[in-house]
């Protein structure tokens, strides 16, 4: 057997760590990347849901939106900026320049105006940089004569190329907006001729001189010099003013250019002025692309490394598991046997540890049971005792009915004639009712003793039932001289009323049978959520608190119990007790400051 089990637990530890190695594996080849991609696109999506709540309706200026940016990258290293309701970029006042429009009556929208030109839109940073050994001979300079040419769009004019001349817009060195104009050659086909596409969106030439050039300086140049980025800003720019951006609340697209997959975030806010803006992100996906090849170069090794481990330990492991699982083996052979004295050492925090814990808990468990069960026919052997003591109480309570209706026979045969005769017909009458309700009572309690009786429910108002029991016992109350107080809500309640309305007569006639005359009773209802607690207090003698309990058992007699002067059969309780736990009640007995109070809870009907 030990060999045996060593060997199943080393091929068994084996194969499941082979198991784990291949799912890591295959986890790795298939779901890693689609996990960092999930994971990168929440974080971004945080992490502009964040900024617009908390930076958006803060105004500022082009240094501001710089290190904004920044941080946004080195929180998410995502690429951002923020865009007007025209897809422009926001403060970009470093790098623009303004242009004095000519007269022109071809153009009288735009005629002698002033008008400035965002400068990422047609031309590279670089270009202008005071570094580039080019840069004398750009034509962007305060003082040059420029031609424009560019579209009206909802009566707003885009450049898309900007020149020294007309001549010059067609020609290498011109400055273009490169993503205007591709949109328009993808939009131009949608129209059924070139006349309509330009009654759509009219293409405006203009001339001017320029006025003023602003370049950034220092690390604000950083803004404009990621290319890929701007041309997306761009290009989104396009879409947007051709209105082939979707008006969503947030989208996200994926993009690839040389071979690198990127994800494009566009959230559409409200700035502070009630105009649509834009919050633009983007972020590379090669670092995810870079460590999956780097870890599947590494595999190779990882597998040879952890084989050689998992063998070891596996044949290790599975030697010591297999001396405890023989210690078992013996303490339970033992436990067949009933011999519950030995127990298995546990030191060992692990499964083999906690097994061995539950086996000597079985032990002591099954100890325990077997001791009980001893218990359980001693026990049994004492309810036998108390159902004769059951036998005897009936044989006595059917013994003195008996024995009065047996003395009044004997009178009336000696003297049939007395003058007494009707006063002991009526005596063997009352005998013979008493006699009738104690057994009804005791056939109703065995029916629900047995187990097999089920209550019927339905729902009824518990005050109305109040009412009619204390309008049933009046004459009791009266012949007393009691006074009743109700105080009663009108609460609707599942249950059985027929054997509800007996349990509170049982109550109440207990009350009234031992409450001294000209004294109170009390009855209340006191609502809870889902329940309705019923109360009948009577004033007078309390009932000793080592009694409370026992007077719910059939034919108990008490110091204040019943007897045959104050009636009843002994029993009312005993079935009250039953009739409200097969309701499944809460309900008690308790001593109150002047007397004694009986009450059960039942459960509201639900609206």
């Amino acid at each position: 057997m030990r060999t045996s089990i060593v060997l199943k637990l080393f091929l068994l530890t084996t194969g499941l760590c082979l198991f784990v190695i291949a799912s890591i594996f295959i986890g790795q080849t298939v779901f890693f990347e689609q996990y960092y991609v999930h994971q990168k696109v929440e974080k971004v999506t945080e992490a502009l849901q964040s900024y617009w709540q908390n930076e958006l309706t803060h105004a500022g200026t082009s240094q501001d939106e710089v290190r904004n940016e920044q941080e946004f990258y080195q929180k998410t290293n995502a690429w951002f900026a923020r865009l007007d309701d025209r897809g422009h970029l926001k403060y970009t006042d470093d790098f623009e320049m303004e242009v004095r429009l000519e007269h022109s009556d071809a153009t009288p929208a735009l005629s002698g105006k002033s008008i400035v030109v965002p400068l990422y839109t047609v031309m590279d940073v670089g270009d202008v940089s005071a570094d580039n050994p080019f840069f004398p001979d750009t034509f962007v300079k305060a003082g040059q004569q420029i031609v424009m040419e560019g579209i009206l769009i909802d009566k707003q004019w885009f450049p898309q190329r900007i020149g020294r001349s007309v001549s010059n817009l067609r020609e290498e060195n011109r400055l273009e907006n490169q993503q205007l104009v591709k949109k328009e050659y993808e939009v131009v086909p949608r129209f059924k001729s070139p006349t309509e596409y330009h009654e759509r969106y009219p293409s405006v030439l203009v001339h001017g001189t320029i006025t003023q050039v602003r370049t950034p300086q220092g690390a604000d140049v950083s803004r404009y010099t990621n290319r890929l980025f701007l041309e997306r800003v761009k290009a989104f720019q396009a879409d947007l003013l051709y209105g082939d951006y979707v008006e969503q609340t947030s989208t996200i697209s994926d993009y690839k250019e040389n071979d690198m997959n990127y994800k494009i975030f566009v959230e559409r806010v409200t700035d502070p002025t009630g105009n649509p803006a834009y919050l633009f992100a983007m972020t590379s996906l090669q670092p995810v692309n870079e460590a999956a090849e780097v870890m599947r170069s590494y595999y190779v090794y990882i597998i040879a490394g952890t084989l050689l481990l998992v063998l070891l330990a596996s044949f290790y492991y599975s030697r010591r598991i297999a001396a405890p699982l023989l210690r078992m083996d013996d303490m339970t052979q033992k436990m067949a046997k009933l011999d519950f004295s030995e127990k298995i050492p546990t030191k060992a925090e692990d499964e083999i540890g906690s097994l061995s814990r539950n086996i000597n808990r079985l032990s002591d468990m099954l100890h325990a049971h077997i001791v009980r069960l001893e218990q359980d026919i001693e026990k049994e052997k004492r309810l036998e005792q108390t159902r004769k003591e059951f036998i005897a109480d009936v044989s006595h309570e059917l013994r003195t009915p008996l024995s009065v209706m047996e003395s009044c026979l004997y009178i009336l045969k000696d003297k049939a004639d007395s003058p007494k005769r009707d006063y002991y017909f009526a005596a063997m009458e009352d005998e013979v009712k008493k006699m009738n309700l104690l057994v009804a009572d005791m056939l109703e309690l065995a029916k629900y003793e047995s187990g097999t009786y089920r209550m019927q429910m339905d729902s009824f108002r518990i005050d109305v039932v109040l009412d009619q029991v204390c309008i049933k016992l009046a004459p009791d109350l009266a012949g007393k001289q009691l006074q009743l107080h109700n105080r009663l809500a009108p609460v609707e309640v599942v249950a059985n009323q027929h054997r509800i309305e007996q349990v509170i007569v049982n109550f109440l006639t207990n009350a009234i049978r031992y409450t001294p005359e000209q004294e109170d009773i009390v009855i209340s209802t006191v609502e809870g959520e889902d329940t309705v607690k019923i109360c009948i207090e009577n004033k007078g003698v309390h009932i000793p608190a080592e009694q409370l309990e026992k007077i719910w058992d059939r034919f108990y007699r008490g110091e204040h119990s019943r007897n045959r002067a104050t009636g009843g059969t002994g029993l009312g309780l005993a079935i009250s007790k039953q009739i409200l736990e097969l309701h499944g009640a809460y309900y008690g007995a308790m001593n109150t400051d002047e007397g004694v109070l009986f009450y059960f809870e039942l459960q509201k009907k639900k609206v």
